[in-house]
């Protein structure tokens, strides 16, 4: 079988039946949490010294982990978040140790794990079309101001069907760039997976238009 990130599960992962009470909540609770999470992460990093906020990352990073496991999702889903943006992972901690110091790269690191891993149980235990119609519904009052709902709700369905389809086209250009034998040079990742992400902007751009979606 041919490796790569089409035999893994994808970024942030697909929605999987339970009954759990991660499951059973409303898709504008978890939007909310959601939410809430990315802004504390923020706030953290900007207000509290690195160990400290480096603490409460890593305990908050075990209290997703039990959630995970108690919603009986996918054994492995969390830790596939890891295995696929390492070298981000790894780029943050040289550059933020090399600035900041330990305390600060390992804040940052769990940070953004913090965020990653809580946007994944919400994709996780959430079917995309219940999340789009909790968007189109937040978003209806948006309406007074010009914005159309439904063309946000289509934009959030593209971000989430093109994270995978990145990843994969990275996957592809690093076997390429093994396989030439340029594993090491940065160049021959991401100038062909820069080229072809584009390329696939275009394609999508065309077909949205050719149906009537400017």
């Amino acid at each position: 079988m041919r490796r790569g990130l089409s035999t893994r599960p994808p970024l942030l992962g697909i929605a999987e039946p339970g009954t759990s009470w991660l499951h059973r909540a409303r898709p504008g609770a978890k939007l909310l949490g959601l939410a809430l999470t990315g802004a504390g992460v923020g706030t953290l990093r900007l207000l509290a010294p690195g160990p400290v906020a480096a603490t409460v990352f890593g305990v908050s990073l075990l209290l997703l982990a039990w959630t995970a496991r108690h919603a009986r999702l996918r054994r492995g889903l969390l830790r596939a978040q890891v295995r696929r943006t390492w070298w981000i992972l790894l780029a943050l901690t040289v550059v933020q140790w090399w600035t900041n110091g330990p305390a600060v790269a390992a804040a940052v690191v769990a940070g953004l794990l913090t965020a990653l891993w809580a946007a994944t149980l919400v994709t996780a235990t959430t079917p995309v079309p219940a999340l789009l119609e909790t968007l189109v519904r937040l978003a209806g009052p948006l309406r007074r101001f010009g914005a159309d709902p439904q063309r946000l709700a289509l934009a959030f369905t593209l971000t989430l069907t093109s994270i995978p389809v990145v990843g994969r086209l990275l996957a592809e250009s690093r076997e390429a760039a093994a396989a030439r034998g340029l594993g090491g040079d940065p160049r021959a990742l991401l100038v062909p997976t820069v080229v072809r992400t584009v390329a696939h902007a275009e394609q999508l751009g065309e077909a949205l238009a050719a149906r009537g979606l400017d």
